[in-house]
């Protein structure tokens, strides 16, 4: 029987993290019939090694390496390998918390949503220990997004959210290499019409590992998968008029 559940998880240099992340879905999880898919992402750690010994002593554990370097290429291929009906994109440095996958998992499953977009800045959200600089860029991208889109939602940045996997696949094609990918899904989500729904909730910085987040590196990427978006916007509003 297939798994209801797919938990998304790309990694590259976590071979610390990535038992902590399956010891915690594996403890605290509502579900039990799910996988957890890692994607390797060209690690030069441990981290393949660990993801063989994981995948040999717990069942639930699947993985696969990446063959097209980045985040973009790690999401394609986990969303064409997974087998659940619904897909829970999460990051391995223990950020997002499985309570609020149990919460993702529930809201999705219980009701005709096509995706649940979690936010770290609204009523009811926790964040702990973000980083300032990253704070204040964060807050000044999101809100552009989502001046020029119209949207309730003000998070995009974040990856941690939960699709059912029809609605992933009807986002294709994928144009987004890095960690842009992540405002492609939900901006896509949005602009095509899907049923979401916002709920808060709680970041923690990570405590184990390098972050591969480089800010500099991001910007000229942003904006072009937001005007990517923002042309396929103009385009189907043109057809439906």
């Amino acid at each position: 029987m297939n798994p209801s559940l797919s938990i998304l998880i790309p990694v590259r240099d976590e071979e610390q993290n990535i038992q902590i992340i399956s010891e915690e879905i594996k403890q605290k999880i509502a579900c039990s019939n799910y996988e957890i898919l890692f994607i390797n992402d060209f690690s030069e750690d441990q981290t393949e090694d660990g993801l063989i010994k994981l995948s040999q002593t717990n069942n639930k554990v699947v993985y696969y390496n990446n063959s097209k370097k980045g985040l973009g290429g790690a999401l394609d291929l986990g969303i064409q390998k997974s087998k659940g009906k619904y897909i829970c994109i999460m990051m391995s440095d223990s950020s997002d918390t499985v309570e609020d996958l149990n919460l993702y998992y529930t809201e999705i499953s219980s009701n005709n949503y096509d995706a649940i977009f979690g936010s770290r800045f609204i009523k009811g959200a926790k964040l702990v220990d973000y980083p300032k600089v990253k704070l204040i860029l964060n807050r000044l991208g999101n809100l552009f997004a989502k001046l020029i889109f119209w949207t309730e939602l003000n998070d995009f940045t974040n990856g941690f959210k939960i699709y059912k996997k029809e609605t992933l696949l009807s986002l294709y094609p994928l144009v987004s290499e890095s960690f842009n990918i992540f405002i492609e899904l939900p901006l896509k989500t949005i602009v095509r019409g899907f049923n979401y729904k916002i709920i808060p909730i709680s970041y923690y910085n990570r405590t184990v590992g390098e972050a591969k987040f480089k800010i500099d590196e991001l910007g000229s990427k942003y904006l072009f998968t937001l005007l990517y978006c923002f042309l396929e916007k103009i385009l189907l509003n043109t057809k439906v008029k």
